[in-house]
């Protein structure tokens, strides 16, 4: 992934640039009502405005410097649109988590990093229903759904990989772990025939990359300019009219069905869309609306989950010493079990491992990010003033010794022995905990990733017990690529897989 304008001509360039330049000095060298927090970088307008530009490419390092030096207190730090305050602990983490919508939202920051009324639309920003939704009719039906999901994980990798007898093929990873979620995601969000639809898999993939430049873009120029950038400078407004093409004789059809039968009649698809129409009201209901809230549930799906799932992949690739041990986990429950959600929960070493890669990799360096909604105080006498950004520090929390043991080294199996240690669901990887925070902690926690850890752990397990896998011939095992405060799997390395040899 690529926070980069697309520009034309180096003279575009340089007025781009001219622009990114201006905006960002303005924005840093505006008095501020966080001095009083320590900075990790330099204190001055100026020194800050170069920290801003640097920490598109050191922020990791940054962040860890910050966490080192205030562990268990607050500081700040400059980036390209703002000063983030940080926070880490069990106490800022709770006292997070309890705070209300309307003094910290983590909706109204989350608009800050991807402008969501501008590039998600107008319906999905100020109604985000499709989380309820996510929360309760994704979750409540991912056993009946298993099926689904299992079989197109299968076709999916069958047919992208395309292998022959048992020879080795050099496949790009993440380009064909892309394909394969947004298949795999589409089955469970509009069903067959679309989700194999070559040209809406391909629309969800880049719609991801849509969002993040387009965002990137928008924010470069005042709010007053958010509608013309959007629609001259950015490919939201034709990946729209792209996505609407396909949905909207889908979306007619049931909203047919609907209007004649109600909530329920024989042979209603049960998926994400015909969830979405069934709360949809007023404008909520149009095929426009209906097609940006699904582009933007599959943005959010694809951009973690292929992240998660490609950053495992590497290591397991790094690694072939463990695919005995998953293999053999697999083979065992699937004996007796069959495939199924229930099988699936008894899979603790592929639950562990996947959990254990986003404990090393992750999505980025701070999670739960929020914004100030008022002037706040927090318990230890922080002030943060009005539309302040704060966030927790989880990559140097997932890699603190004094919570993990040998912290920096991956151990696959790691939350697989806590769990067998003391029981429970609290080492699983969808659990969330103040020194857990891959999918955030509390309400706000990342809703979709109950389905998420089904299609990853289906995905996993079906690899190990069909593939051999490992990488090119004299490859080094690929490393994340770290843009600011997020963390993206390299988008440019290949692992080997063929037929698994018994």
């Amino acid at each position: 992934m690529q926070l980069q304008v697309p520009l034309p001509d180096k003279v575009s360039g340089s007025l781009a640039c001219i622009v990114a330049a201006a905006f960002v000095i303005t924005k840093l060298s505006k008095p501020t009502k966080l001095d009083a927090i320590p900075t990790v970088g330099s204190t001055t307008w100026l020194g800050s405005w170069w920290d801003a530009y640097k920490f598109i490419t050191n922020g990791i390092e940054v962040v860890h410097e910050g966490y080192e030096k205030h562990k268990g207190a607050p500081f700040k730090v400059a980036t390209l649109y703002r000063w983030v305050v940080v926070v880490s602990g069990r106490r800022y983490v709770e006292e997070i988590i309890k705070s209300r919508d309307d003094d910290l939202s983590a909706h109204e920051a989350s608009n800050d990093s991807f402008k969501m009324e501008h590039t998600m639309g107008y319906e999905v920003y100020h109604n985000p229903y499709h989380n309820s939704v996510l929360r309760s009719d994704l979750a409540r039906n991912l056993a009946s759904l298993y099926p689904d999901i299992r079989d197109e994980v299968v076709t999916a990798l069958e047919e992208i990989l395309d292998l022959k007898n048992n020879e080795w093929k050099s496949v790009p990873a993440a380009q064909t772990i892309e394909n394969v979620i947004s298949r795999t995601t589409n089955r469970i969000f509009v069903g067959l025939p679309l989700c194999r639809n070559p040209d809406w898999v391909d629309l969800n993939i880049h719609f991801t990359f849509d969002v993040v430049k387009g965002a990137s873009i928008i924010g470069l120029f005042p709010k007053f300019m958010a509608p013309l950038v959007t629609r001259f400078m950015t490919s939201i407004p034709g990946s729209t009219r792209r996505g609407m093409k396909h949905l909207r004789p889908i979306i007619e059809d049931r909203q047919k069905h609907l209007d004649e039968y109600g909530r329920t009649w024989t042979n209603k698809p049960n998926d994400l869309l015909s969830w979405f129409m069934d709360r949809a009201e007023g404008s909520d209901r149009t095929v426009k609306s209906l097609t940006q809230r699904l582009l933007s549930a599959n943005f959010v799906a694809i951009l973690t989950s292929s992240t998660i799932f490609t950053q495992a992949l590497y290591i397991l690739a790094a690694n072939p010493q463990y695919m005995q041990p998953l293999h053999a986990e697999v083979e065992a429950i699937v004996e007796t079990e069959g495939w199924s959600k229930a099988a699936l929960a008894k899979m603790h070493k592929i639950d562990s491992f996947l959990k254990e890669s986003q404990r090393m990799e992750g999505l980025g360096s701070v999670s739960m990010v929020r914004k100030t909604m008022k002037d706040l105080t927090l318990s230890d006498g922080t002030f943060l003033p009005n539309g302040t950004t704060v966030a927790i520090a989880s990559r140097p929390t997932h890699l603190d010794n004094e919570l993990y043991e040998n912290a920096h080294v991956f151990d696959p199996f790691r939350f697989a022995s806590m769990r067998d240690e003391d029981g429970g669901f609290k080492h699983q990887l969808v659990s969330t905990n103040p020194e857990y925070l891959a999918f955030g902690h509390g309400r706000h926690a990342c809703p979709g990733r109950f389905f998420a850890a089904s299609m990853l752990k289906t995905m996993l397990a079906h690899i190990v017990v069909s593939y051999d896998i490992k990488l090119e011939d004299g490859a080094s095992s690929p490393e994340s690529l770290r843009l600011g405060i997020m963390t993206v799997a390299d988008r440019n390395a290949k692992v080997m897989l063929r037929k698994r040899v018994s």
